[in-house]
């Protein structure tokens, strides 16, 4: 940013000199010096019917400038197009780098939020996927908690109904005891 302003500011030291110059050739060139002529003449015209007319005059006659004051305007009208259109340049230059820029900027916000849309689409399935395993496991978990608390209970009303003499000769269903593990299991 700052090495865009430092070049304005040398672009536009550079063309006073350059302004300057056209003054000069204005003065030494026959080409020049009539197109520099021309110029003011038809400026001055111009300048002139515009001022009458808005005075409320009628136009009359516009009596021509002479040749070196038709120069020198000339020359100056120029040199002041020219200072006009760099300055006109870098402003469209800066307006075009500050909106390519912004482009840029905004492309790379638009991939974020596009990554970001992703991942919170990725994230989203994962918690549904989780959400759906641990309805599962509760399930379960709530099935194995009623079935233990229903044996409890059936233990509990056993022990007080009939005493602890009724379970004395039973034996223990299979499906309730933990596997017994060896120590030649265990070296395994």
């Amino acid at each position: 940013m700052a090495s865009v302003k430092l070049a304005t500011l040398v672009i536009r030291t550079l063309a006073k000199p350059i302004s300057n110059q056209l003054k000069e050739q204005a003065q030494q060139h026959e080409t020049f010096r009539k197109l520099c002529i021309g110029l003011a003449q038809w400026s001055y015209r111009t300048e002139t019917r515009l001022r009458t007319s808005l005075l409320g005059e009628s136009p009359k006659a516009v009596k021509p400038l002479n040749d070196t004051r038709a120069i020198q305007n000339g020359a100056n009208t120029l040199a002041e197009a020219f200072l006009f259109g760099v300055a006109a340049s870098i402003i469209l230059a800066e307006t075009w780098r500050s909106s390519r820029s912004q482009g840029r900027r905004r492309d790379l916000i638009d991939d974020q939020i596009a990554d970001l849309t992703v991942k919170i689409t990725e994230l989203t399935k994962t918690v549904e996927s989780l959400d759906e395993k641990f309805a599962e496991n509760w399930e379960v978990l709530q099935n194995r908690n009623s079935e233990i608390s229903r044996i409890l209970s059936h233990v509990v009303e056993i022990g007080l109904r009939d005493s602890w003499s009724e379970l004395e000769g039973t034996r223990v269903p299979a499906s309730y005891t933990l596997p017994v593990i060896s120590e030649s299991a265990e070296d395994s």
